[in-house]
């Protein structure tokens, strides 16, 4: 290889063309690159105002170098591809802005154009001195043409606009030089490392090396880079007949996922982060012709993969209605089921009613499972499996038989009919998934319920509704007096508040949540009556709202959902699916000194019933137990303490020493009470209401806790942090903040196949400290191995800063976020996180192969 610096002056000077290949994704660059990119070049105008030969270093430019002639030399851009187009955009935008801005000095405008835009003496394509990849020429073309209003919308043409608006923007009146240092900048101050590979280097081995990392490009960048490698000649015609149809179809993530659902067809078990490796592997001996088939092959699926993000497209109305459904409901995991179903049918295995029958099963053993509360760490691996199962023939038939075997927890009638009165639906599933499941309960209400649909303020919208419980979270004085009359033997109106409040007998949707509140049933009554929702006239028919009356409606709601989604075909056992005691013990045992839960609470976040969580704490040795008191504050009176170390004493009296305060009928403060949220973020678990936050909920506790961060601490240990999170998540993690008075980030990494829980290695606290959760990874596995973390303690050791004690792998230790300020031990940092994810997923994969 030639390896040399150079600037882009001399980049782009004389008879050459660079020429981006087909196996290049794209011009990709976003307004975040191109607003830093222009940062740079006004820095370095600026310095080299006092400094004229100040550079700024921008990056590699990696070429190969393909035929010379006498009209010039071609090469081809193996990377850099993104920084070459851009900068190229800017040279246009500097020329139309003379053009625009000088008209006495022609000159300038010609130089530009001549000498780094265009070769004068050519024609065609063969004139440009770059040529990017088929998809964006049209536009580039646009824009050396200086017909940019007649292009069509592109990265390319935004990207013109913005450094056309930068330079009027920078273009002073009173300094005629401004832009002349830019543009000298720009030429002679942006500093490449340009390096030239020789005739006989392989061009892909370079690119490959170059991006297999995935932090480049993603897995299906590299697949499709690798296919256009294998083509030679024939890549052109191939790329524009069948790849960039399917390019414009599907996004880059769905592009990928189809990649990836091709591999799960052949093996349900493998992870997205190989579908490069995988891909590669399954056609690296195949022959030119037969990649061709494999890109048609591909193409064709992405014509299915379209109808499952966009159903409108699909012509028969059962199907229709079966994929609008599945998109509403959201889960990814059904992508590879539902695709075979298209793919059988387009092949002729099996007609439209067929195909319906079989969405039809998909949606029905979803949504039976989401409503007895089954656990949802198997779904995935169940629906992975099932193209693999029911095969290419009568597949609604092996659909059905398929979910109704073995122990996929395919809820029957009589489970449904127990669950829509003692599971505690309101905290199950994700909240758009409730909601979508209440709103398909309305549609199969009676029309003889409709209410004054034209008069009413609601319409049966997911997005504009939230769920409402008809005997409300907090019971006032009328709620009270009105449960009273409908108690059991010995069973007090807390209780009974308890056992039914989160089931799916009491929940209802509706736009007027603010107004109905904990009013009343008789006010609330009004406000149903006058909705627009079926369900909440029907509700409004009753004229109380007492135990009674939620068993009642729980079982008009069990009929309903019975005749709405297919059964299994026989009878199914799925008590074992629902409660994870372990799960409960660990939940008990969280919490903290001064601090009590309820029996309703806990058994929300475990996915059960008050009244068997009482049995299971009365009868299992649980340090903590006492600390879990009814929905009042008040020490149920059936507690036992067993073998505990404070068994004789006065549990009021033991809470008190704690911190916590009682009034004098006996009740525990409910400023202490731990709520159903802080319960799962103490374990780990995101266990959400209908009021889970939105995206950009989620964008403004990012906000405040970056913003309260700095408040506190100099520009660059902010600047560490946020590369810190930014880089968790580039490695695959997410972030979920507390809800304290101050907003603490957790570094979530997320569950896996044997792993049940969600794990974190560090929590940062605003105040400026970064814990280290070694007590919370000892009951996390693979992390329950002390040798596992004492590793992750010496690895973190190793930078600079940071002095764990030895005896620290069973407690919380911290260091100090200023450490993040030095990039040198932030990028340690983030080397240790990847070294955590990597054991998660050797971890994975080991017990994977396992099973």
């Amino acid at each position: 290889m030639d390896v040399q610096e150079t600037r882009l002056q001399q980049v782009l000077e004389g008879q050459k063309q660079y020429r981006v290949p087909l196996y290049q994704r794209p011009y990709s660059w976003s307004i975040k690159q191109l607003d830093r990119l222009w940062a740079d070049l006004t820095d370095l105008a600026a310095q080299r105002v006092e400094a004229s030969q100040a550079t700024h270093f921008t990056g590699s430019l990696v070429l190969s170098l393909g035929q010379i002639g006498p009209g010039g030399s071609e090469f081809l851009v193996v990377d850099g591809q993104q920084r070459l187009t851009t900068l190229s955009v800017l040279v246009a935008a500097l020329r139309d802005h003379y053009l625009e801005t000088e008209l006495e000095n022609p000159a300038k405008v010609a130089r530009l154009e001549e000498s780094y835009l265009i070769d004068r003496f050519k024609t065609g394509d063969a004139r440009l001195k770059l040529l990017p990849t088929q998809a964006d020429r049209p536009a580039f073309r646009a824009i050396i043409d200086r017909n940019v209003a007649s292009a069509t919308a592109s990265g390319l043409t935004e990207a013109y606009r913005f450094f056309r608006a930068k330079l009027r923007q920078a273009d002073d009146p009173d300094d005629p030089h401004d832009i002349d240092r830019l543009e000298s900048a720009a030429l002679n101050g942006l500093v490449f490392v340009s390096i030239t590979a020789k005739n006989e280097d392989n061009v892909y081995r370079i690119f490959e090396s170059l991006n297999n990392t995935g932090l480049k490009l993603t897995q299906g960048d590299l697949l499709r880079n690798y296919l256009f490698m294998r083509l030679n000649q024939r890549g052109e015609e191939i790329y524009d007949s069948w790849w960039l149809p399917m390019q414009r179809a599907l996004s880059p993530a769905d592009l990928e996922a189809l990649f990836w659902i091709d591999l799960v067809w052949r093996d349900p078990a493998v992870k997205q982060g190989d579908i490069y490796t995988m891909q590669v592997e399954r056609m690296r001996h195949l022959a030119e012709d037969q990649i061709v088939d494999e890109v048609k092959r591909f193409s064709h699926l992405a014509q299915l993969m379209e109808l499952i993000r966009n159903p409108s497209r699909e012509p028969d109305p059962a199907v229709r209605r079966g994929l609008q459904r599945n998109a509403t409901w959201g889960l990814s995991a059904t992508d590879a089921l539902v695709l075979h179903l298209l793919r059988v049918r387009a092949d002729g295995g099996s007609t439209n009613e067929e195909t319906a029958q079989a969405l039809h099963l998909v949606e029905s053993f979803i949504i039976r499972r989401l409503i007895v509360g089954a656990s949802p760490s198997p779904l995935s691996r169940i629906l992975y499996r099932a193209p693999e199962e029911i095969g290419d023939t009568d597949v609604a038939t092996s659909l059905h038989r398929y979910f109704s075997t073995g122990r996929k927890f395919f809820a029957t009638d009589a489970q449904i009919a127990d669950a829509v009165i003692s599971k505690p639906f309101y905290y199950q599933g994700r909240p758009n998934q409730r909601k979508t499941l209440l709103a398909w309960l309305e549609e199969a209400t009676p029309v003889a319920w409709r209410q004054r649909e034209l008069m009413a303020k609601e319409q049966v919208d997911v997005e504009r509704t939230t769920i409402e419980h008809i005997m409300p979270q907090t019971l006032s004085h009328a709620w009270r007096d009105a449960l009273a009359g409908d108690l059991g033997p010995s069973e007090t109106v807390d209780e009974l508040h308890e056992e039914l409040l989160h089931t799916l007998a009491n929940l209802t949707l509706s736009g007027y949540n603010s107004e109905l509140s904990n009013r009343s049933y008789a006010e609330k009554r009004d406000l149903l009556a006058s909705s627009g929702l079926r369900m909440n006239g029907e509700i409004a028919s009753r004229p109380s709202w007492t135990r009674r009356d939620i068993l009642d409606r729980g079982a008009v709601l069990a009929t309903r959902v019975a005749s709405t989604w297919a059964a299994p075909i026989a009878e199914t056992d799925i008590s074992d699916s629902g409660v994870s005691w372990k799960l409960v013990v660990d939940l008990v045992d969280a919490i903290p000194t001064g601090r009590w839960a309820s029996y309703g609470d806990i058994a929300a976040v475990a996915g059960t019933h008050p009244v068997p969580l009482g049995q299971f704490l009365a009868s299992a040795p649980i340090p903590n137990a006492y600390r879990v008191l009814q929905a009042a504050g008040t020490v149920s009176p059936g507690f036992d303490w067993g073998d505990n170390a404070h068994a004789g004493r006065d549990v009021v009296e033991v809470l008190e020493e704690e911190g916590i305060e009682f009034d004098d009928a006996m009740r525990a403060s409910q400023d202490q009470r731990m709520l159903v949220s802080e319960l799962g973020e103490m374990i780990g678990l995101s266990v959400r209401s209908d009021t889970e936050p939105s995206d950009e909920e989620e964008e403004a506790d990012r906000a405040a806790f970056i913003n309260e961060f700095a408040t506190r601490h100099t520009p660059s240990a902010v600047h560490g942090i946020v590369e810190l999170l930014n880089a968790w998540e580039g490695l695959g993690g997410h972030l979920s903040y507390g809800s304290g008075q101050e907003v603490s980030c957790f570094l979530q990494a997320g569950r896996g196949p044997n792993r049940p829980k969600n794990i974190w290695p560090l929590v940062i606290y605003p105040y400026g400290s970064v814990e280290v959760v070694f007590q919370h990874l000892s009951t996390r596995p693979p992390f329950d191995e002390p040798e596992l973390r004492e590793e992750l303690r010496m690895r973190l050791n190793e930078i600079s800063g940071i002095d764990l004690g030895g005896d620290s792998i069973g407690k919380r230790p911290s260091f100090d976020t200023d450490i993040l300020a030095d990039r040198l031990a932030r990028d340690q940092l983030v080397e240790v996180l990847t070294w955590f994810m990597s054991e998660l997923g050797r971890f994975d994969a080991e017990f994977t192969e396992a099973t």
